[in-house]
């Protein structure tokens, strides 16, 4: 968890009490001790927090933060900490009053005010979002996250006076992450003033600098996909899975990232029996279980000897795991993690009943926006476009596996055909749910569900072909990328891809 907004940089030793070597419970302890004689030291409770919120007692956490709240009613690092914990658990619309509050007591801090601004613009209120980051701005001209947040605001437009303000801070910006923030706003920006020629250079050298932070290796996911296809035979499957008495509910929207599947999400969870639960980790979470390792290849090695109660179990405890980020009960919900496309098979195995939906978008398109766009330092993404090209290939070639061995279970889906005639298809991914149709689905952008993807703004307005050529304006520096997918054409797939059609080739 990041260092609350409004703590003390000399917060006091809570934190080096409870180490990575003790048992939960004893870890617990040694925190509970450390805040007793020292009730204000914010690092103590936020450890404690984390620790009750990784063992899943959330509830506890929240608990143990309103007391702190309450017996602190002049810090502001309680409710900061209080509005992460809700954020993780998917419950953002909750911690916008809790911004306010931390605002209201640490007004001439920057941070509190970003946070503000990521909490409105997850529950679309863009222009009190925008005010947010420009007044992180006012306070930190240099915040290379305010000015991102900017750039993620995709229905504002960045005023030429922002061009200058933007390339100061660069010059001013603390580190190789903040540079590459600014980069990517000033690759917005400068697309704003139509200068495409610089943005393009802004966007280019924004990679380069994430890259050079949190490195890719592009032949880890090849040799995955490789993995892949070695061990998942056509009888691999057929001897192993048994759909009779597995529960329905689950579908996982996969596919690229900025394939479109947000809007795919937010279509779905405007159904009256469908929630959307946005980007989850927990089958992931579930692999690594199984078998973690550094190339994630160790659940493919140990799912074929696990037996079919264990399996059973398996799909349970992801089920399990999942039940403390619902807020209906609606009988179906979706997971929208796209890179769980390399995890498809097992899926099959542990919900052999869950359906998946392959979200796809013309592949220049697709690579072009993901090279515009800023992953956190978290996440191992290509920074390159030639990078791009080798992630969307090792995708396909990874459903083309997947699509000849459970035929029926994955819907494929286009971008381009769902913004062409967007009944016509949200009628066929009903159908292959098992859904009737509800015209609340064409009015998805009226939902009030909060979206925390670089989508949220797009997928709040009809649909619109708004975006749909802006790889064009780009079209010089991009003829490497069209060769490295000679198989654009192709990926235009005709209207309305049947679920168990042929994979493509």
């Amino acid at each position: 968890m990041d260092r609350p907004a409004g703590s003390r940089a000399d917060a006091g030793p809570g934190g080096l009490i409870a180490t990575a070597g003790d048992a939960p419970a004893d870890a617990e302890q040694r925190l509970r001790d450390a805040i007793r004689p020292a009730p204000g030291d914010a690092r103590a409770y936020v450890d404690l927090a984390s620790l009750l919120c990784r063992e899943h007692r959330v509830d506890e956490a929240l608990a143990l933060l309103d007391h702190a709240i309450e017996s602190h009613p002049r810090e502001a690092w309680p409710l900061s900490v209080k509005a992460g914990i809700l954020t993780a658990e998917r419950r953002i619309d909750e911690t916008v009053h809790l911004h306010q509050q931390v605002i209201a007591r640490v007004p001439a801090q920057p941070v509190p005010w970003l946070n503000y601004g990521h909490a409105l613009q997850a529950v679309g209120r863009v222009k009190e979002s925008e005010a947010a980051y420009r007044k992180c701005l006012g306070l930190d001209p240099a915040a290379g996250a305010a000015w991102l947040g900017l750039a993620n605001l995709r229905s504002i437009r960045f005023a030429p006076e922002d061009v200058p303000m933007l390339e100061r801070a660069l010059d001013r910006a603390a580190d190789a992450l903040n540079r590459a923030q600014i980069h990517f706003a000033l690759g917005r920006a400068f697309a704003d003033q139509a200068q495409f020629d610089t943005s393009f250079r802004h966007y280019r050298q924004g990679n380069i600098v994430r890259g050079q932070v949190v490195p890719y290796d592009p032949a880890k996911l090849s040799r995955l996909v490789d993995r892949l296809g070695a061990s998942f035979d056509a009888h691999f499957f057929s001897e192993r899975r048994s759909a009779a008495d597995a529960p329905p509910g689950p579908i996982f929207i996969v596919g690229m990232p900025r394939s479109g599947s947000t809007l795919v999400e937010q279509i779905l969870s405007s159904h009256p029996m469908v929630e959307g639960l946005g980007e989850l980790f927990e089958l992931g979470s579930i692999a690594a279980q199984i078998g973690g390792d550094d190339e994630g290849t160790g659940w493919i090695e140990k799912i074929g000897a696990i037996e079919t109660g264990d399996r059973t179990e398996l799909g349970a405890r992801y089920l399990a795991s999942i039940r403390r980020f619902r807020r209906s009960d609606s009988p179906f919900f979706t997971d929208k993690m796209p890179a769980n496309w390399r995890l498809i098979g097992l899926v099959a195995l542990i919900l052999p009943n869950a359906k998946i939906i392959d979200v796809r978008r013309d592949p220049v398109a697709c690579c072009f926006s993901n090279f515009t766009t800023y992953f956190n330092r978290q996440t191992s993404m290509p920074t390159s476009l030639e990078e791009w090209a080798g992630y969307y290939r090792d995708y396909v070639r990874a459903l083309d596996v997947y699509g000849t061995r459970f035929p029926g279970m994955i819907y494929r889906t286009c971008y381009e055909s769902l913004i062409r005639d967007p009944e016509a298809e949200i009628r066929r991914l009903l159908s292959f749910v098992g859904l009737p149709f509800d015209p609340g689905c064409l009015r998805f952008h009226e939902s009030k569900r909060s979206i925390l993807t670089p989508s949220a703004q797009q997928v709040r307005k009809p649909i619109n072909r708004e975006g749909l050529d802006r790889w064009r304006n780009y079209e010089p520096w991009l003829r490497g990328l069209v060769e490295l997918v000679p198989q654009t054409s192709q990926n235009r797939f005709p209207l309305g891809d049947r679920p168990g059609a042929a994979p493509m080739r």
